[in-house]
């Protein structure tokens, strides 16, 4: 399996193929675009059969052996053992195994002996962060601390975060040899648990920096350091940011695993419905789908900050302002640059390396670009994004109180606000007999500001986590200006 550069171009530097072990460590291209493999490998009908009765962790080693080829299988093995155990994802909640690591629970079915349409929940957070992120990050840990011990190497992880990613990195980082974490999140614009995940953290390989700006101010810095090459080859800059392929690569097994764990043969599909800011979780679900799962809709459920529901329904993707960007109850996805769209864009223009060079470079010179095929248009690649499976949906704050308020009433379950967005947004686009499944994004617990005012009584914590928020913080505070950033970190890597 080799990887290209969605911006290679005759001129550019990253125009030959990589290795997965080439690309592992890295973030962007050196061209700037984002790695996709030259093309997708293909899940065979007995494949998907051989599949149904796998545990977690051997589904894990299935799919990421399709893409890691330069790594040996056994090496890939004992990865997906080590990390896919009970012991890792122990918060189940009552009625779930820990076991299943991502169990399925029915909220909603009509008709009779399985058959009908069915709203499914998958639980994504049953990891030691409590979120979804935690699916990846876990893996991604080992695979930095495998790859860096057999080349006596050293890293520093440099990302950027609007709630969950910080933590999961963190906590999959966190005493790894070689490692350091340099997190940056937007200062007071995450949820006080959120926060308190990070910043309590006292690991001396862990250095979280509070940037004055909203999450697209952090996203832009991790990408300026990342275009400076000889910084990040100087300093040994790396990232988890859902611009790295191999965290990508590991949450598309989750998708395989509720596929699966809902159908009994595979002439049956599901749809899925992705709280989504970033796009990384939902490309996910379409590199699931080129690879041959039976997916028939794939969802994209936004909330205030809908550039991505606005491209889904219009063909425009029109990125906004810091100034324009909401502040919301699910601010995890308050997000107005979605960095991992363009890896769909790169399939949606036919794998137009040169065309997706140039639509991006129009999203930095002019905010966006038009594929809508309107006379001053950009393109018309929109009338094939059906092709894809691709809709979409926009949930508010007012819509997340009702949501959160309905699931508990009706199935006594308590869901976070982002999640809540999810299921919204999944009932407009809910299709007789086609199982629809929400992924979700967290437990209650980290958003409990909101599930007060929505049910009147706090979210229930998993054991260790009850007064997370007052224990002792470490965090810097910074402008968000890259010649600042890169300062600290050259004086924290001695390098």
């Amino acid at each position: 399996m080799q990887y290209v550069s969605t911006r290679a171009t005759r001129a550019s530097a990253s125009r030959n193929p990589e290795t997965f072990s080439s690309i592992l460590l890295g973030g962007l291209a050196p061209d700037g675009g984002l790695f996709m493999p030259a093309e997708y490998p293909r899940v065979s009908g007995e494949e998907l059969n051989a599949w149904r009765k796998l545990p977690y962790a051997e589904l894990a080693y299935e799919i990421l052996r399709k893409f890691a080829t330069d790594i040996p299988e056994a090496d890939i093995k004992a990865l997906t053992a080590k990390t896919y155990t009970a012991d890792v994802y122990r918060n189940a909640r009552a009625g779930e195994s820990a076991a299943d690591i991502t169990p399925l629970r029915t909220l909603e079915e009509e008709g009779s002996q399985g058959v009908g349409t069915k709203l499914v929940l998958q639980a994504l957070s049953n990891g030691p962060t409590l979120a979804f992120k935690d699916m990846a990050m876990q893996l991604l840990g080992n695979l930095f601390e495998y790859a860096l011990a057999k080349n006596e190497d050293e890293l520093n992880i440099f990302g950027a975060t609007s709630g969950d990613t910080g933590s999961a990195a963190e906590y999959a980082m966190r005493g790894k040899r070689g490692v350091r974490v340099f997190m940056l999140s937007p200062a007071g614009k995450m949820s006080p648990f959120q926060t308190a995940q990070m910043f309590s953290l006292q690991d001396p390989n862990i250095f979280n920096i509070a940037v004055e700006g909203v999450f697209d101010d952090c996203q832009d810095l991790v990408k300026a350091v990342s275009n400076d090459l000889s910084f990040k080859a100087r300093h040994k800059i790396g990232t988890v940011n859902s611009i790295n392929w191999a965290r990508v690569v590991a949450q598309v097994v989750y998708y395989f695993r509720g596929y699966l764990a809902a159908t009994t043969d595979n002439s049956q599909k599901v749809s899925f419905t992705v709280p989504s800011g970033n796009f990384g979780n939902i490309c996910a679900g379409h590199i699931a789908r080129m690879m041959g799962l039976p997916i028939d809709k794939l969802v994209v459920a936004t909330n205030e900050n809908d550039v991505l529901d606005e491209f889904f329904r219009t063909g425009v993707y029109r990125v906004r302002k810091s100034s324009e960007t909401y502040h919301t109850s699910s601010p995890s996805m308050d997000i107005s640059k979605a960095s991992n769209f363009e890896r769909f864009i790169y399939d949606l223009v036919g794998r137009d390396s040169e065309r997706t060079h140039a639509l991006f470079r129009k999203v930095e010179t002019h905010g966006g670009f038009d594929l809508s095929g309107g006379p001053d248009a950009d393109g018309d690649e929109f009338k094939r994004v059906g092709e894809y499976g691709f809709v979409s949906g926009k949930s508010t704050h007012a819509d997340r109180l009702e949501t959160i308020r309905m699931v508990a009433d009706d199935y006594g379950i308590v869901i976070d606000t982002h999640t809540a967005d999810g299921i919204k947004v999944a009932r407009e686009h809910m299709t007789p007999g086609v199982t629809m499944i929400v992924l979700e994004t967290a437990l209650a617990a980290k958003f409990n500001e909101t599930i007060l005012d929505a049910l009147g009584t706090d979210a229930e914590r998993p054991a260790g986590f009850e007064d997370i928020e007052s224990l002792p913080q470490k965090f810097v505070l910074m402008r968000p200006n890259v010649d600042e950033m890169k300062t600290f970190i050259a004086a924290h890597t001695g390098l």
